[in-house]
């Protein structure tokens, strides 16, 4: 039961009770809501512009920012095993795989090299991730520039691989004489007597004798330089272009029919029969006098015969070829 109201009437002196009608009630009632829906809306506002309260769209940017975070955090975590992954193989390349083909290793300093100059990063600051995004963005970038070089290597590695195989199958290693034909090595590299002079002079070869028409063979993969007789003292001769800076020479050869059995620009494989034994130009009797020259430095063929004799046959080689006899040219 609602009190009753009243007002005091200075006239009569008298208190007289406040007569409310409806118009009245529903005044009041209506001011009443207004106040409170202005009141709820600045309440609303206030709270809204505070940390208390977020709005649905900042709900739903919070849980993105979240997940964006929490996929960054996974992203890092699959970064550290492609760089545990990445610096195995990069171990591999500089421990195995470039110091079998003899090439330099990377530097360290070089794989890891970070980026100089100005900042780079500067448009990811002012975030509330910002360490985070910077982080990620970083290492992604000096994982990339690492793969980059770690790809570089491994092409030079694929081309040094070719070199190598080619190199293998070009440097002279077999004997240019077949042991069968062979009746001794009749000369060595080094100072020798010169059959025509009687003196001492310097060898650059090795003299193989032999039967005259035995067949001489290529030491090695590589083009045929030179087929003909323009060489002073060395009558018909051939030369092998090996590569790799490799040239074998083969003198005194015996012409087929007055040709000689390659020609110049010919392409040959170790084990081809390219000549035959002879004895033209300066020699004293039928033998193949055999040279083998690297970067135009002449060196003892008797290190190259690694590919076709054995250990007894090379030792016997390395004797008769150590002695200080006469040569045959």
């Amino acid at each position: 039961m609602s009190k009753t109201k009243y007002y005091f009437d200075k006239d009569n002196l008298e208190f007289i009770p406040i007569q409310r009608t409806n118009l009245n009630k529903l005044y009041n009632l209506l001011l009443f809501l207004i106040s409170s829906i202005i009141f709820g809306v600045f309440i609303t506002v206030l709270l809204l512009n505070t940390e208390f309260i977020d709005t649905p769209q900042e709900l739903v940017q919070s849980r993105e920012i979240k997940n964006y975070e929490l996929q960054l955090k996974v992203l890092n975590k699959k970064l550290e095993q492609v760089e545990s992954t990445l610096a195995n193989v990069e171990k591999r390349d500089n421990n195995l795989y470039r110091v079998y083909f003899e090439a330099s290793p990377i530097p360290e300093a070089q794989r890891k090299m970070g980026f100089g100059g100005i900042n780079r990063y500067d448009y990811l600051n002012g975030y509330e991730n910002s360490d985070l995004i910077i982080g990620t963005t970083e290492r992604i970038d000096i994982l990339t520039k690492e793969l980059v070089i770690q790809s570089k290597s491994l092409d030079e590695i694929e081309l040094l691989a070719k070199n190598k195989e080619s190199l293998l199958s070009s440097i002279p290693t077999i004997q240019p004489i077949s042991n069968s034909d062979l009746k001794r090595m009749a000369s060595g590299f080094g100072w020798r007597t010169d059959p025509f002079t009687k003196k001492r002079k310097r060898h650059w070869g090795m003299d193989f004798s032999a039967e005259r028409g035995s067949p001489i063979y290529a030491t090695g993969d590589g083009k045929i330089s030179r087929a003909d007789n323009r060489a002073a003292g060395f009558g018909n001769h051939i030369r092998i272009d090996h590569g790799f800076g490799y040239v074998s020479i083969y003198a005194h050869l015996d012409l087929v029919q007055e040709k000689f059995s390659v020609r110049k620009g010919d392409k040959v494989k170790r084990g081809d029969i390219i000549g035959y034994v002879g004895s033209s130009g300066r020699s004293v009797a039928p033998h193949l006098h055999y040279e083998i020259t690297k970067d135009g430095e002449k060196l003892n063929p008797i290190n190259f015969y690694y590919g076709s004799l054995s250990p007894g046959e090379f030792e016997t080689l390395i004797t008769q070829a150590s002695q200080e006899n006469q040569s045959l040219d």
